[in-house]
């Protein structure tokens, strides 16, 4: 019997679904619910390689998405053995997926706290799905339980240790699903068991995140407490002095609120270029001169650089740099101009290597005189979750 799991992701206005083999990562079924709440609310999904789109009803909600998404599957030969959701935030508590109960649902409702636009949206797709699949097994699998293997001096912040103790201030990291799948298949490529493979990952989407991998254990990463901290992002600022909220509300008169959104919506990419947190738009007025985004893209790798030559420092047997995610995977200038601050350390890339490796190809991009191996792996956080999931079916 094929291992067809049903993977959700539920964001704050949208569901991402997929229907994944758990045992091969294909997908059959794959789309997403966007603009729930609003008057344009769609769905879209590509099955057997054809899209379609549907309108959903006008300010549809989780439910009425879910209700859709549950009527396509209905009209393949699918049949599901478990569904696994992403959950952004499981603390401390999760170090592993768990299966959903009474007991997962109040602990995904407290760490919201600590990501509240994620884990209540998070919350709402499991509550709704429990009611569409009420006799399959759901299945949650936490980005920040990749992460619990990391020693306490990677992950405790310089502040009274009463924080952490009493509050669980700390940092907690995010994209384990994604650092994880990385990892298992740099494995595989380079013929070593999991628990030997050393690595320093880089997930460079909207989102980014490096994570030091010392085999097979993640030792220290970029996000912290929220996913704010660390790289410049697409319109997050990654790491910033920690007065400067303070004075954009003393003397400048903005609120928390306001500060946080331009933190994290207003910044990045987006910010020092004044133009566009998109990579590729940035790259083609790079390419025409813009000064915005030559400078966006020159800090965005610089800051890259720098992180993952710190951790060369946590991954002492480190077997290759490794770059996923949408520019990661897909842009060769990026991986170009971050790996040529590594010049001295020995590291070098082949220039026609790294230029064929993107829009789904992938492999070895370093030369062959490289001191350590530079590579393009794609990532598949969905067959991450549908494997976990699995092991409850």
């Amino acid at each position: 019997m094929k291992k067809d799991v049903i993977v959700l992701n539920c964001g704050s206005s949208s569901v991402k679904f997929a229907i994944i083999n758990a045992e091969t990562g294909e997908a059959g079924l794959s789309g997403i619910a966007e603009s729930l709440g609003n008057q344009d609310a769609s769905l879209s999904y590509k099955i057997d390689g054809k899209k379609n789109t549907l309108a959903l009803p006008e300010k549809a909600g989780h439910t009425e998405a879910l209700n859709a998404i549950q009527s396509v599957i209905a009209q393949t030969d699918v049949v599901p053995i478990a569904i696994g959701h992403r959950v952004v935030h499981g603390g401390e508590k999760f170090k592993q997926a768990a299966l959903v109960d009474e007991t997962v649902l109040a602990a995904i409702e407290e760490y919201a706290s600590m990501a509240p636009l994620h884990n209540m949206a998070n919350l709402k797709g499991i509550t709704t799905a429990q009611e569409a699949y009420p006799n399959l097994p759901h299945v949650a699998v936490f980005d920040t339980s990749f992460f619990q293997t990391m020693p306490k001096k990677a992950f405790v912040y310089a502040l009274p240790m009463a924080l952490y103790k009493e509050h669980g201030i700390r940092r907690y990291g995010f994209h384990g699903t994604s650092h994880k799948f990385i990892l298992d298949s740099t494995a595989a490529q380079l013929n070593k068991s999991v628990e030997d493979t050393s690595i320093i990952s880089a997930h460079l989407g909207n989102g980014c995140s490096v994570s030091a991998i010392e085999k097979g254990q993640a030792v220290d990463t970029s996000l912290g407490f929220t996913p704010l901290e660390g790289l410049v992002m697409g319109t997050r600022c990654g790491d910033l002095d920690p007065s400067l909220p303070g004075t954009l509300q003393q003397k400048h008169g903005k609120t928390a609120e306001e500060i946080n959104d331009l933190l994290n919506k207003q910044s990045g990419l987006l910010g020092i270029s004044e133009l566009s947190n998109d990579c590729r738009t940035l790259e083609e007025a790079a390419l025409n001169g813009h000064e915005g985004a030559l400078l966006a893209i020159e800090i965005f790798c610089y800051r890259l650089a720098k992180y993952i030559s710190g951790y060369m420092i946590a991954v002492p047997t480190l077997d290759a740099i490794v770059f996923t995610g949408g520019i990661g995977e897909n842009s060769s200038l990026i991986r170009e101009t971050t790996m040529g601050y590594f010049k001295h350390f020995g590291v070098a890339i082949d220039e026609q290597k790294n230029l064929d490796a993107r829009f789904g190809n992938a492999g070895e991009i370093s030369a062959p005189s490289s001191s350590t191996k530079v590579l393009v792996v794609p990532t598949n956080e969905e067959w991450v979750i549908a494997a976990q999931a699995a092991q409850f079916a």
